[in-house]
């Protein structure tokens, strides 16, 4: 007998498949529960997105205020490429100048220099432009 022949052993009856605890019927209910469930998440999903939806917000805000601050939507649309610019003038002169100092930020009192100089600016700039884009992006489009 040949060490590496291939052994086949043949089960000794016929294998038994074991029943399924459910009968067919709540199978089916199961399934139609489990679909419901499903649908009702996706509908869950569906609000939350929309209420954290900024740019729709957004726009029911301005369309509310529409009748008393009709420009104001077209304003920040329009100022908001001037505070961008003005915003990375801002971020280059902050780099630069963190470049020049290099080791020397360590220092307390050049610390306090450059967030005199940068801090307060950069900070508020960030602010502004993070209130005005979104309501730049639900402002609608202006007629050409």
């Amino acid at each position: 007998m040949n060490a590496n022949a291939p052994l086949f052993v043949t089960p000794v009856g016929p294998i038994q498949i074991p029943e399924s605890p459910f009968p067919g019927a709540e199978i089916a209910d199961l399934l139609r529960q489990s679909i419901e469930l499903q649908r009702e998440q996706l509908q869950l999903v569906r609000a939350q997105q929309a209420a954290q939806d900024g740019v729709a917000r957004c726009r029911a805000f301005l369309a509310r205020w529409a009748g008393e601050f009709p420009d104001v939507g077209p304003a920040c649309k329009q100022t908001l490429p001037a505070l961008e610019r003005a915003y990375l003038a801002l971020l280059s002169d902050l780099t630069a100048k963190v470049k020049d100092l290099g080791d020397d930020l360590q220092d307390d009192f050049v610390m306090a220099e450059f967030l005199d100089r940068f801090g307060i600016r950069v900070n508020q700039l960030g602010g502004i432009i993070n209130q005005i884009g979104p309501i730049a992006d639900a402002a609608p489009a202006e007629a050409q």
